[in-house]
This record gives C-alpha cells, structure tokens and sequence, in this order.
C-alpha cells in the first residue's frame, strides 16, 4: 500500500504551492482510481469521464482535506460517489470490454485464452446486472480487497449491511454465471 505520512507530506506541499505534488498523489493513484470506475461502469470512455471528474474534485477540494482518514479512503470516497452519480445519470448499460486480454491471445494458448476470456466475460455481463449497492461491495471486496470496516468507512453504511450486499451479490453472480454455462 502507500505511506499515508508521504501523502500527507504531498498534500500540504500542494496547498503551500508545489503543483508537482499535486502531481505525484494523482500519478500515485490515478490508474485505481480508473479501474474502480470502470468495474462500476463496465466501460473505458465512461471510466475516464469518470477520473477527469475525480482528479477536478481532488483538485478543488483537497485544501479542505481534514487528515482525519488516509487520503486514498478520501479519494477512494469520491471515485466511488462519482460513479454512483454517473450510473444513476445513464441508463443504458454497456459491457465490459476485454481488450486486455485479446492482446495476449498467442497461437500456441488460444483456446485457453478463450475459454478464460468467456468466464471474465461472464462475470463482467453479471456485474453490470447486479444493484449498484451489491455491484460496489462485490468490487471493494474482490477487484480492491477492502475490507467491511473500510468499505463502511467509504461508504457509510453499516458492515452488517455491507456483509448482506455482498452475500446476495455473489448469490446473484452465481445463479446468473450459472444460467449461462
């Protein structure tokens, strides 16, 4: 993980007029910042709205970070209202493309690489046709490895609420991955 004292540092370098730190907390977690949008949008131009959005609020807000949590929870925080914001503005859900892995398809492991591309592709069809609320945890808990205490630290909601989001969001997963084999 990253040093909470280095960002801490960068912080209040940034507020006392260094831009490059600014620069250095963005470089630090821009890429997941990126990927917890695009596992809740399930799309590569919507992910990206989504970051240039973020990296606009950390910028005019970060002078009213408080310290009081780590500032990837507070970062963490906004990506996730962000995208929560945006699917509610859209309603026309959109799959997950695998770009990733059709560039590492070789002659010699195709069919493996097929076959695995399916299941991702299960899985993310899945994702996109879960709740928002069971969607969020399932992606904290597995693609973040959150724990409860610190998705309800992001979230506000209680763990026991989170803990039942996550039993049916797998349930959900399950039945319809299951459907599809």
């Amino acid at each position: 993980m990253h040093n909470i004292d280095d960002d801490f540092k960068l912080i209040k370098s940034f507020i006392n007029g260094d831009e490059s730190a600014f620069n250095q907390l963005i470089y630090k977690y821009q890429e997941r910042i990126y990927w917890h949008a695009r596992r809740m949008t399930g799309n590569h131009l919507d992910a990206d709205e989504i970051v240039q959005e973020v990296l606009l609020v950390i910028y005019n807000k970060i002078k009213s970070f408080e310290f009081k949590s780590s500032f990837y929870t507070w970062v963490y925080a906004i990506t996730n209202t962000r995208s929560i914001n945006y699917l509610k503005k859209r309603s026309v859900k959109r799959f997950f493309s695998l770009e990733e892995t059709e560039n590492k398809l070789d002659d010699n492991n195709i069919i493996l690489n097929l076959e695995q591309k399916q299941q991702l592709q299960l899985i993310e069809n899945a994702l996109q046709k879960l709740p928002v609320k069971q969607r969020e945890v399932f992606i904290m808990r597995n693609y973040d490895e959150m724990s409860y205490e610190e998705i309800s630290e992001i979230t506000g909601r209680a763990v026991g609420t989170l803990k039942a989001n996550y039993f049916h969001a797998i349930n959900k997963i399950k039945e319809l991955v299951g459907n599809e084999i």
